[in-house]
């Protein structure tokens, strides 16, 4: 098979798709990571643990309005996934926190595990092209690490049936990102 010019393939995205599916799918999913932060502070936010719960929703809600901004900028189109992320979100972020506050870090670490990695594979994909867009992923991956050892120091791992429930938002969190991407 003869390689498509500059060495991509047929279908591969040239550079300005590849960067409206970033942007797309990361407003999609920070928008996804407010409403299960509010999620869990209808529940939890009376506890002890609303300063914490507090402290990541104002960083997700940074992020998702740096990346209202840039969408905005760059004319690119949100997810036709938003309805859907608004109630899913919320209710996971809920659902989790019903069942413990251990519960509810276990979700943090689930889906700040998944995005850390997904923002990993944005930057090596970026590599010095769009330095700008690229720090902005390199400083949030930074926080969501920050969320995802906040999940850890405050009990994630001792959450009923932790490897199940992490493996199972994972699993929703990596379908999520694939489908924002697209629509």
């Amino acid at each position: 098979m003869t390689p498509h010019p500059k060495g991509r393939m047929p279908g591969d995205l040239n550079h300005k798709e590849m960067i409206e599916r970033m942007v797309r799918v990361d407003q999609a999913g920070e928008y996804g990571a407010v409403r299960i932060y509010k999620g869990q502070m209808a529940v939890l936010g009376k506890g002890d643990k609303k300063d914490l719960l507090q402290h990541m929703l104002e960083q997700e809600e940074v992020h998702l309005d740096t990346f209202n901004k840039i969408a905005a900028q760059r004319r690119v189109r949100p997810t036709f996934m938003t309805p859907i992320w608004h109630m899913a979100g919320f209710a996971l972020g809920a659902g989790t926190a019903l069942l413990g506050e251990k519960a509810a870090m276990a979700c943090t670490v689930a889906v700040e595990e998944t995005i850390d990695a997904h923002y990993a594979d944005q930057i090596k994909e970026l590599g010095d092209h769009e330095p700008e867009l690229r720090d902005t992923f390199v400083k949030f991956r930074e926080e969501e690490l920050e969320h995802r050892d906040i999940g850890y120091e405050h009990g994630a791992k001792q959450a009923p049936a932790y490897g199940l429930l992490t493996k199972a938002i994972k699993s929703g969190s990596k379908v999520a990102i694939w489908v924002s991407e697209r629509f």
